[in-house]
Parts: structure tokens; C-alpha cells; sequence
């Protein structure tokens, strides 16, 4: 949960929050995501996730799907210092280039640029939103 603030260094290195380290540990997969982000997850979620992707049905859309989180997915690794390198490809991605946002979701974490986070931190229809998802059990 909750969301942290660092700075991309002039290699591509990021400091991982120390309270999302815990739950990352110290290797973990990031991968694109959606909306413009990278998603980032601990090794146990990556395999449940690499589960569900196997469930997908083998028409274009399931390949499809299957290409946009495996192809690009890189393993990741917390130095010494709590830092870890985002490869250029995914970077160029999800537009990071000085400010990163960490956005703890549930069994992931998403990787924001900070202009894309704030772009994306659209709250005004939030209200419709739960209303729907009262579909799945949501009740507010």
C-alpha cells in the first residue's frame, strides 16, 4: 500500500522504497503494465500471475496479452544501497526520466513516472466507479 517518490539516477537506477523492499524482496520481475505504468512483482506473485496468463484462451487477444507481459518482463535486483536498475526499454515505456512514483496495489507494485501518475490521478467519477463494482461484491 500507499504511495513513494524517488528519483531515477543518470543510470537508470531508482532507490526501492524500504517499505515496499519488504514485499518486493530482493529480486522480483517488472514488467509493462497498463495505463503507461510498469508493474513490479515479488517472485511468489510473478509465478501466480505467470498462472493466471496460462489460463488465457490462444486466440489473438490472449496472445496478444501474453506478448505485452512476457516479452519485456526483466528480473530486477536491490543493491547495497536499496537501488535497482529499470532496463531502458521498460523506462522509455512507462516515461521515466527523473521523478518515479511507487504505487503499492495489492500483490503488485505500479512504477509511475510522476507526470503520468498525475495525469492518471483522476479521481471525479470515483463515486460511479464503486457503484459498479457493487457487481463483485464491493459495497460501500
Amino acid at each position: 500500500m500507499g504511495t513513494y517518490e524517488h528519483g531515477l539516477d543518470a543510470k537508470g537506477r531508482v532507490i526501492v522504497p524500504a517499505k515496499l523492499r519488504d514485499d518486493l524482496g530482493e529480486s522480483f520481475v517488472v514488467t509493462l503494465g497498463l495505463d503507461g505504468c510498469l508493474f513490479a512483482y515479488p517472485q511468489n506473485e510473478w509465478e501466480g500471475f505467470i498462472d493466471k496468463l496460462n489460463k488465457l484462451p490462444g486466440n489473438k487477444e490472449g496472445r496478444k496479452l501474453l506478448r505485452h507481459f512476457l516479452a519485456n518482463a526483466a528480473p530486477c535486483e536491490v543493491d547495497k544501497q536499496g537501488r535497482t536498475l529499470i532496463p531502458a526499454k521498460l523506462r522509455e515505456y512507462a516515461g521515466l526520466e527523473k521523478d518515479v512514483v511507487f504505487v503499492g496495489v495489492l500483490a503488485k507494485i505500479e512504477i509511475w513516472s510522476r507526470e503520468r501518475w498525475e495525469e492518471s490521478d483522476d479521481y471525479e467519477d470515483i463515486e460511479d466507479i464503486a457503484e459498479d463494482m457493487s457487481a463483485y461484491g464491493l459495497s460501500f
